[in-house]
């Protein structure tokens, strides 16, 4: 395993963690990604943070790493129809950055690279 690649990993780990905690920390911040149809959003945000600190912990360690990547890449794939319904419900002069219409629509396209760069540290994994 390359230098490189134990970084990339070890940066994939700590955003998941980061964004994992603030899921945990600000609930109130991610229950507009949630529809209405899958009823209560604190329940999903929680589970959505726990499954980030999940795979944050999994691609922390290299014997883990393969299937961390993985289960990485399906969660940014799993989260993007949130992202999609936050942008579409976001407001021009919204007062919080996250609703902010620029904002939610332009983290759409980082679902790419993000998913790209989950499946780079499963395919560099030990």
């Amino acid at each position: 395993m390359s230098r490189r690649s134990d970084l990339s990993a070890c940066t994939l780990a700590a955003v998941l963690a980061t964004s994992g905690t603030l899921h945990l920390v600000r609930p109130r911040v991610f229950e507009g990604l949630i529809p209405d149809a899958l009823g209560s959003p604190r329940a999903w945000v929680y589970g959505s943070g726990v499954a980030e600190l999940a795979c944050a912990a999994a691609v922390a360690i290299p014997a883990t790493r393969r299937p961390g990547g993985l289960a990485t890449a399906a969660l940014f794939v799993g989260v993007f129809p949130g992202n999609v319904k936050m942008a579409l419900d976001s407001r021009p002069a919204a007062r919080h950055w996250s609703r902010r219409r620029s904002v939610t629509w332009g983290r759409l396209p980082l679902q790419v690279p993000l998913v790209a760069w989950a499946w780079r540290v499963s395919r560099t994994a030990g």
